[in-house]
């Protein structure tokens, strides 16, 4: 219901505000603006994010299949079972869904987007396994989805590629404050969706986030005593070495257990085509009701309305030319990086104002895209909480976002 909601107040209020252009402000362009930016959204729905990502999805998910015949994704969750179990109860003990989960948050942090969104897709699929009700979002598979929009990344290296074309001298700059911004929206997705899902909050579960935290603060101490050099040439090395390690280690795990690889490959290869298949009718729909709420200039109205409520409470708004990133964020990654490298471009890449929108699309997700692609994976139709959860973690990310960025560049 509530996407429903969200979805059709999407073509409403873009309606309303042209109906406005065109006979207060004559803005005669602005119907066929909008017509433009439904066929475009359409068609680039399909050819630049549902095909593109089919290639991927058909790669990783036919490793997944070798992983998982291996029993490295069983090993993975049992491992990792004490911490999971606290945060997805009703998910069975060492059931492939955690291992996939983890998978999928592994290659976030690292960075690796082509990556996290197959692994994804398939615990979605697990977890829909385990779902009693086919077409109602279960706590375990809101929980996930949560804590992936939250998007953890230890090793922003796009963001990092986008301030050196960009012409930054300081590109790494913003390694730590978008490290800790979207570390900061992890903890609050984990205890927002928590208090609403009533987990059990144990020493179990307190000491693992500790251990966590007490882990990245560890790689944040390492890296930043690093050189600007340094941490580039880490942001470019790291990730991609770390996902080449894994796919070269499953093969040859696959391998000793006598698994017969490439066949299995094959047979997990297909279940990539098929989803990919399966989500285009949602990406479709939701990617065009964000265009066209984006180009009839609802967000605009909306970061200046929050401008003027903040210089009138009297705060300081030197954050606000940079909020546009922060609202686009929750609709459309690449809307969000778009006004990311605008706002550079504008104000300089290394001004207060350019490196804090880049914490801004460091610290977050894509809310909406990944609950239409996730739950449209496998059909579910009523995501209960899942909107509402999963943006009251994203304001309290741009909060603290908003925080870091004064503490470290104002």
């Amino acid at each position: 219901m509530a996407l429903n909601i969200v979805w059709i107040a999407f073509f409403v209020i873009a309606f309303v505000i042209a109906l406005i252009k065109f006979f207060f402000l004559g803005d005669i362009e602005i119907f066929k603006r909008l017509t433009d930016g439904i066929f475009d959204s359409a068609t680039t729905s399909v050819t630049q994010v549902a095909f593109p990502l089919a290639g991927t999805m058909v790669f990783f998910l036919g490793l997944m299949k070798i992983a998982e015949k291996a029993g490295a994704i069983a090993r993975l969750a049992r491992i990792l079972n004490p911490f999971m179990r606290r945060l997805f109860p009703e998910v069975p003990q060492n059931h492939p869904a955690m291992g996939e989960m983890v998978m999928n948050f592994s290659a976030n942090m690292l960075g690796l987007d082509n990556a996290a969104t197959p692994f994804g897709l398939k615990a979605m699929e697990s977890l829909q396994e385990l779902n009693p009700k086919k077409d109602v979002a279960s706590d375990a598979q809101i929980m996930f989805l949560v804590l992936h929009t939250s998007g953890l990344t230890l090793i922003p290296l796009s963001i990092i590629a986008y301030r050196l074309a960009a012409g930054s001298q300081e590109a790494a700059s913003i390694f730590i404050p978008c490290v800790l911004g979207t570390v900061f929206t992890t903890l609050m997705a984990i205890l927002v969706t928590g208090l609403k899902q009533k987990i059990k909050w144990d020493f179990v579960l307190i000491g693992w986030l500790l251990g966590i935290f007490a882990l990245i603060v560890g790689l944040l101490i390492g890296v930043g005593t690093m050189s600007t050099a340094g941490k580039e040439v880490f942001s470019k090395i790291a990730g991609s070495l770390v996902l080449l390690l894994v796919i070269i280690l499953i093969i040859i795990a696959g391998a000793y257990k006598k698994v017969s690889v490439f066949d299995t490959f094959i047979d997990g290869a297909k279940e990539g085509w098929v989803i990919v298949v399966k989500i285009i009718p949602y990406l479709v729909g939701m990617l065009v009701a964000i265009r066209v709420f984006r180009d009839c200039g609802a967000l605009g109205y909306l970061t200046d309305g929050i401008g003027y409520i903040i210089h009138a409470i009297g705060f300081n708004t030197d954050f606000v030319p940079s909020l546009p990133v922060a609202i686009m964020k929750p609709f459309s990654g690449s809307g969000a990086r778009g006004l990311m490298i605008d706002t550079m471009q504008t104000f300089g890449p290394d001004s207060f104002v350019g490196k804090l929108a880049c914490t801004f699309n460091g610290s977050a997700d894509t809310t909406f895209y990944i609950i239409a692609l996730y739950f449209g994976s496998v059909g579910i139709k009523k995501v209960r909480y899942a909107v509402w959860v999963g943006l009251a973690a994203d304001i309290l990310g741009v909060l603290g976002a908003i925080a870091i960025g004064y503490i470290f560049f104002h």
